[in-house]
């Protein structure tokens, strides 16, 4: 690993608070000024109080500014990306990430283009449909992931390996944990750098979510997106899932809230 990313999984716990501080406020819908202008009394021109409340009704509270085209078909509206946080990425880049990156927010944040994680989702789907489900490892070593990482695996039938990953598990034959899958699925390349280590070893490649602040030199197809957020998590594990099962002519669907840990 090199010193940049130590120094990025050093500050990992204050980019976490950033980008969940970030998402809260931009979820936080802000209708109080409404009340508080009813207390005071209506303006005389109701004409233009009536017009008023059909722009508060028409406006997002979300900064909706994440991708360059509009008019993209999306797996799901774009509002969901971003009531998730999808989108939000840390106040650090790497240049392996900027192609990923729609721009850079006033608070130092990096945007991600959700019409490429979108885009990315199903070209990952495309890429596990040809692999038996027992051959796809899925891989957490992040809090926030590992639920919804073990969804995933459940519902296409791969295998999970959350929390600490085994030095040995892809690579030592005599570990009692040793197994050979075909392909890997990372949370994060730097939590789960010894999955990602591995598999570049034993020749298998590796489809990993990544920020705005990882490194893709051992990355065989990326997903950008949020990978320190529950929520946004939840939703891209959920979305692949589904894809996948898409692919495979399966009858099944998952909803959201399958893939959603209880706090």
């Amino acid at each position: 690993m090199s010193e940049e990313n130590d120094a990025v999984e050093l500050d990992d716990d204050a980019e976490t608070e950033a980008v969940d501080a970030a998402v809260e406020e931009e979820a936080d819908t802000t209708e109080e000024p409404t009340a508080d202008a009813a207390a005071d009394g209506a303006p005389a021109d109701a004409e233009t109080d009536e017009g008023d409340e059909a722009d508060e009704e028409e406006a997002s509270p979300f900064d909706d500014d994440v991708m360059p085209d509009d008019d993209v078909d999306l797996l799901i509206p774009v509002e969901d990306y971003l009531s998730a946080g999808v989108h939000i990425g840390t106040q650090q880049k790497t240049k392996d990430m900027e192609r990923f990156i729609h721009r850079v927010r006033d608070d130092g944040l990096y945007v991600l283009d959700v019409s490429t994680t979108d885009q990315r989702i199903r070209t990952a789907a495309d890429f596990l449909s040809n692999y038996d489900p027992e051959q796809i490892l899925v891989t957490s070593s992040r809090q926030y992931g590992r639920f919804p990482a073990e969804k995933f695996a459940d519902a296409i039938g791969a295998r999970a390996r959350t929390g600490r990953f085994i030095p040995g598990t892809l690579t030592n034959p005599d570990y009692a944990g040793y197994i050979e899958p075909d392909v890997v699925v990372v949370t994060d390349p730097i939590g789960d750098a010894q999955a990602v280590k591995e598999a570049i070893t034993v020749g298998i490649p590796v489809i990993a979510m990544c920020d705005s602040n990882n490194q893709l030199s051992n990355v065989d197809l990326v997903i950008p997106t949020n990978n320190k957020g529950r929520r946004a998590l939840s939703v891209v594990y959920w979305l692949l899932a589904n894809e996948t099962l898409d692919r495979r002519g399966a009858d099944t669907v998952f909803a959201l809230d399958d893939f959603e840990d209880e706090l």
